[in-house]
């Protein structure tokens, strides 16, 4: 698919208006992928940097616009917890740079840039042929932007999101990693010059605004949806919805392909007119309440409807807010003028790749590629991929001497065997197996390889081998029967069906509590959970979560929630920053299996959570153990002796030694394995979601304890 650069642009722009979240939990993925996210961990690096952006294909040039790298701007060294850092000069002899040195040993700067290339290369030599397309393109149309526009456009954007341009260029810096030159070069300028060459096609019309208003402040319908592949599935489930229509919410969970509105009951934010689908909107508008939907086709897609209630629309004044949505159409149709012309700058290009060209690099030497004639140099390329990528390509390679480095201390190597062995125990974990039963580890490479968008060789290199070298410095680690007991419990036993309203302030939290304690009742939360929840999810849902296991990871929240009785209010319960009051509906059943039926199961399960703590508590000390010169970064960092004594093995001991877990790790431990036994097979090819594992009990019957 053909993504423009507007594209790119908004998504750039977007990305910074939502809000972002971050939830870490250790016990959630079994297999290769959980020791991978150790691995991620201590690398500090994003496989597949630039996942988010949007890219401007260019013919002959297949790849994805990457996200720069602020090597330009020195920033702290990653890891330098515990240990002596700080900024320094880095000179460096001008026969031989160093990117950096890692308890002495070398790592050459010639030797950085061409990993960066490697890896990066086809994606850096893209977005600078798209530049030049979109340059080339003005240049014939006489336009040129100057940085006063640039420093204007930047100065715009800052004010529509309500921020200082210091604040708005850091918080660019920190989530796409852009220095300030390479927003205002490679994302401003190119917006504003698609933009000028897109003029005429901008200017919104007053039937435009006035769909806009209609849009933004009209009726809407609140409802849920169902969505499904096929029309026969659809017309099946349709049927029994409509014998069932209370059941709606766990139709929805267990037969919509849809993730994100299937784990939230089917709820979706409430449908508006003029969304670009308008035989949905009539469908959905024409419903009453209660109403289920015939099944209604979008796209590839096969969708029921419930409508749960009609919203009037809000008592706004088009004059009010006419300047408003005058400029967010022109911003919007400004995004797609671009897309359109920079796809039709594209088209009328004449770009050749020599890089990937032997033959045409041999006759063609120092030249990347041509674009309409115009060279681009193998040295602008190697440049700009050690400016946008050389910090986080850095940190593989400095995890990768120190791995070296340990392992040559212990005596410990890695081989293919152990190589080929892991990816089998991944494949398996993630239940990508052939029809007799073996681990299908093609499969999964193929899978590995596509969805984080990594080619082969990195993925074995970056991912595989540290996990092996870890596993083989960190040894084999003890599982005791409490583990066993806790892991039973949380997997297989009963869970709390709540309701809750969470809320930001202790204050308001107790007047809340005041008002449920009249009198609890599940529909009392829920409307008030729908007044009060500073929680989006929550609020949308009248309060409903999904059941609470025990030793899930928050210990205070479930002594509280345990404690209940069905139909009793919990008092207020603080989480970190957030004040919660908690209504007990029921308690699932158990589920009956006996403990010696899923033993080895769950014994194989901790097992491998244990090592990857151990993993990462390894490492943190070989890091911290470590004299690391950050050259590139500018920065210094020195071995401290508790660091440097742990680095040899765990607390101080030999490779294999478990010191005791602390009891958040124990906490970490009990978590269940994201409520299934065995993860479920791998999807289809074509299949547009991936369902990952199934919840175990979600669904169970509830029952008063």
């Amino acid at each position: 698919m053909r993504h423009a650069w507007g594209t790119f642009v908004d998504a750039v722009t977007g990305a910074l208006a939502r809000c972002r979240s971050a939830a870490a939990s250790i016990g959630g993925t079994p297999g290769l992928l959980g020791a991978a996210v150790v691995v991620l961990a201590c690398l500090a690096w994003r496989v597949g940097t630039g996942d988010s952006q949007a890219d401007a294909q260019i013919p002959l040039l297949r790849g994805r616009t990457p996200a720069a790298s602020p090597a330009a701007a020195p920033r702290p060294a990653p890891g330098k917890k515990g240990a002596d850092a700080k900024a320094i000069a880095a000179p460096q002899p001008p026969a031989r740079q160093l990117a950096a040195m890692v308890n002495g040993a070398e790592i050459p700067q010639a030797q950085l840039t061409d990993e960066c290339v490697a890896r990066h290369g086809a994606t850096v030599l893209e977005a600078i042929v798209n530049k030049m397309v979109i340059e080339q393109g003005c240049r014939q149309l006489g336009i040129a932007v100057g940085p006063e526009e640039v420093d204007a456009e930047i100065e715009t954007m800052a004010k529509r999101f309500n921020l200082p341009r210091e604040k708005w260029i850091e918080l660019i810096r920190d989530e796409r990693g852009v220095t300030p030159q390479q927003y205002a070069d490679e994302i401003v300028w190119p917006m504003i010059a698609l933009r000028r060459l897109a003029h005429a096609e901008i200017e919104p019309t007053p039937e435009e605004i006035a769909e806009a208003h209609e849009h933004q402040f009209g009726p809407a319908v609140k409802a849920r949806i169902i969505v499904l592949r096929t029309a026969a599935d659809a017309e099946r489930i349709r049927g029994e919805v409509a014998a069932k229509p209370d059941e709606f919410g766990s139709f929805a969970r267990q037969h919509s392909v849809d993730v994100g509105s299937a784990s939230a009951n089917g709820w979706v934010q409430p449908i508006r007119r003029h969304t670009g689908e308008p035989r949905f909107e009539a469908v959905a508008f024409g419903l009453p309440v209660g109403g289920i939907s015939p099944v209604v086709q979008v796209a590839d897609q096969f969708i029921i409807l419930k409508c749960e209630g009609h919203l009037p629309a809000a008592d706004v004044a088009l004059d009010d807010v006419r300047p408003r949505l005058t400029e967010e159409l022109r911003e919007r149709k400004s995004r797609e003028a671009s897309s359109s012309v920079f796809r039709r700058l594209q088209e009328a290009a004449k770009v050749e790749n020599v890089m990937n060209d032997p033959a045409r690099a041999a006759a063609l030497p120092g030249v990347a590629a041509l674009v309409n004639g115009a060279p681009v140099s193998i040295d602008r390329v190697r440049q700009a991929s050690l400016d946008r990528h050389g910090l986080d390509v850095l940190e593989i390679l400095v995890t990768r001497t120190l791995l070296s480095q340990a392992m040559a201390k212990n005596e410990v190597a890695v081989t293919q065997a152990d190589i080929d062995a892991e990816v089998m125990r991944g494949a398996e974990a993630m239940g990508f197996r052939r029809d007799d039963g073996t681990p299908d580890t093609a499969a999964w490479l193929e899978r590995v390889t596509r969805d984080d968008k990594v080619p082969l060789k990195h993925y074995l290199d970056d991912i595989v081998q540290p996990t092996v070298a870890l596993k083989k410095l960190v040894g084999k680690v003890p599982v005791s029967q409490e583990d066993l007991d806790k892991a039973f419990a949380a997997t297989f036993g009963p869970r709390a069906k709540c309701r809750v309203v969470i809320l930001d302030t202790q204050r308001r939290a107790q007047e809340v509590w005041q008002l449920a304690r009249q009198n609890p009742s599940a529909e009392l939360i829920g409307d008030l959970a729908e007044k009060y929840s500073v929680d989006p999810t929550t609020r949308s849902l009248r309060g409903e979560v999904p059941p609470i296991q025990r030793f899930g990871g928050q210990p205070a929240l479930e002594r509280e929630v345990f404690a209940l009785k069905p139909g009793e209010l919990s008092g207020v319960v603080q989480i970190a920053d957030r004040f919660m009051v908690f209504y007990c509906e029921a308690f699932t059943e158990p589920q009956q299996l006996r403990f010696e039926e899923v033993r080895d199961e769950l014994y194989v399960d901790i097992e491998d959570k244990k090592q990857r703590i151990e993993m990462g508590r390894y490492f943190t000390h070989l890091r911290e153990g470590a004299a690391i010169d950050n050259f590139l970064a500018g920065t210094s960092q020195s071995a401290t002796a508790d660091g440097a004594a742990v680095a040899r093995g765990a607390a101080g001991g030999p490779p294999g030694s478990a010191p005791q877990l602390s009891k958040q790790e124990q906490d970490e431990l009990s978590r269940p394995r994201a409520g299934s036994r065995r993860a479920v097979a791998p999807p289809a090819a074509d299949s547009a979601a991936d369902p990952g594992v199934r919840p175990a009990s979600f669904d169970a019957p509830a029952a008063a304890r």
